[in-house]
Parts: C-alpha cells; structure tokens; sequence
C-alpha cells in the first residue's frame, strides 16, 4: 500500500488525493503550512508548530479548519496510517474554493491537507560535519512572519546556492542577515553569546529556535536577540541554522570564508545534545 494522506476531512491513498482547481492555495498563494518534525515515532516541538499555525491563519484572516486538539489527532493518524518512525508531517490550510477573485467571500470554508514524508533527520552528513552556506539579497515581500506557502523567493535562492555548490543559503537585506530561506541562522561569538534575530515580520518566528532558547536558558546559556552582517557572521567563532527538518544544523563556511576552523564548534555539538536528549534521542 502507498502514502495515505488527508485532504479535506478524508484519509486517502495519495493517488486518490485532489485538490480543486479554484483552491485558493493553488492560484494565489492563499495559503499557510507547518512541518513538523517526527524523530523515534514522536513529534517533536508539535505544541510550538500548532500555536504558529494558528497564529498564521489569523494574521490571514482564514479560520482554522479544525480545532488544533483535532489538527494533532489528523497528524497521529497520518503517523500511524503511514508507519513513520523518522521524517516530517506537513500541513497546508488554504482560504478555500471560490471562483478566481482576488477578492475573497468571508463565508469561505478553509481546506485542510496533510501528509508525511519518511527521512533520517539525525546523525546526517550535514550534523556531523557541517554545511556551507551561500549569501543572497533577500527576495521576498514583507510578511515573512507568516508561514505562506508563497516560496518561490526561497525556492530561486535555494536552487541558484545549489547551481553555485552551496548546501544552502542565508538572506540578506540592508546589510544584515534575515534569516535561512528555510531556516533560523544563528552565529556564536568568541564569548560564546549566541546572536540570533529578534522576532518581527522580517523573519519566521522558527519553533526549533524557540524550543532551543528555552534549553539554553536552563542551561544559563546567552542568546543576544540582534541582527549580524554576513562579515560577522563569517568572523564568528561559530555558526549554525536551526529548522524543523535540520534540527541544530552547524555552519562550517559563509560564502568564500570558513567559520572557525571548518569543523563544527564546541558549543554547536553542545546545542545539538541539549536538543536531541530534550527530544528523548540518545546521544
């Protein structure tokens, strides 16, 4: 048997799956998602997932489709129906179906979809020996706090970082890094503070972040919440990248430049630990 998935309150085989042709989603963007994380047959991090889903949906004004307590349900059955052990669940809620109208109809129901993808998330080439990161002027419109599915400003930086033989890539506006095209960046300093973006609507407010905030707190570790150039960024002693799918992913070179010595640093490994003995792994 392949993938079942669940479009708009049914579980089905994906071959059986559709999705109208006036679903707002598919002709203007119209529409949120979340990846959530699923490590040893747990989600992970899956309260901070729903809360920014939720969140999505009112900054776009899109009712939820579900209460979130019956959203989690959806993703345990995906889990089960589908057998995943290791890899992501993905949801997407878009405004709905109406005739092309940039203009939309309050009276809209929202469409729900969801279904998972099997993959290693731990112990992979990128966490034991770091990954490259390309810089990029930063393409996209000006609600990055809201979780779209408008990615194809990431999806032309990604592609043009891989073309150029980079893992991945960070953004950049006014001089400063943003963010990840998929990810949170982060970067240490000799002093070991670890310098992050302050939460606004020029990043994702990212859930593996605020998941590993909380552990670096109790763990009396400094996070510096301010923007850093990509010269800084290149001139710290360490950096790294924190998503859903990566996890705490080190950075061993910016650009031209390596970070450190061009292996993944002493404080990175330690973060990597924190997260995964949070998120019941062995280390």
């Amino acid at each position: 048997m392949g993938r079942i998935v669940y479009v708009h309150g049914q579980f089905v085989p994906e071959e059986e799956a559709r999705i109208g042709l006036f679903d707002r989603g598919f002709l203007f963007g119209d529409a949120i998602y979340e990846v959530t994380a699923v490590i040893d047959g747990r989600m992970i991090d899956n309260d901070l997932h729903l809360a920014r889903l939720e969140r999505s949906v009112g900054e776009l004004a899109i009712p939820l489709p579900l209460p979130l307590e019956e959203i989690a349900a959806v993703q345990a059955e995906l889990m089960a129906r589908n057998g995943l052990r290791d890899g992501t669940i993905y949801l997407h809620v878009s405004r709905g179906e109406a005739d092309r109208d940039f203009l939309y109809s309050d009276a809209l129901a929202p469409r729900l979809v969801g279904f998972t993808q099997a993959k290693v998330l731990t112990g992979t080439k990128g966490q034991r020996e770091g990954i490259s990161i390309d810089l990029a002027e930063d393409p996209r419109w000006r609600r990055r706090d809201i979780k779209t599915a408008m990615l194809l400003g990431q999806v032309m930086a990604k592609q043009a970082a891989r073309a150029r033989g980079f893992d991945d890539v960070w953004l950049v506006e006014g001089g400063l890094v943003t963010e990840g095209a998929s990810a949170t960046a982060h970067v240490i300093t000799a002093d070991g503070r670890i310098l992050t973006r302050a939460a606004s609507q020029a990043t994702l407010p990212g859930c593996t972040q605020r998941a590993l905030a909380r552990l670096c707190a109790a763990e009396g570790l400094t996070i510096e919440e301010r923007a850093f150039s990509p010269e800084e960024a290149q001139g710290a002693a360490e950096a790294f990248q924190t998503s859903a799918s990566s996890l705490v992913m080190p950075v061993v070179r910016i650009g031209e430049r390596t970070v450190g010595d061009g292996r993944p640093g002493p404080m990175t490994r330690k973060l990597q630990a924190l997260y995964l003995e949070a998120a019941g792994v062995p280390v």
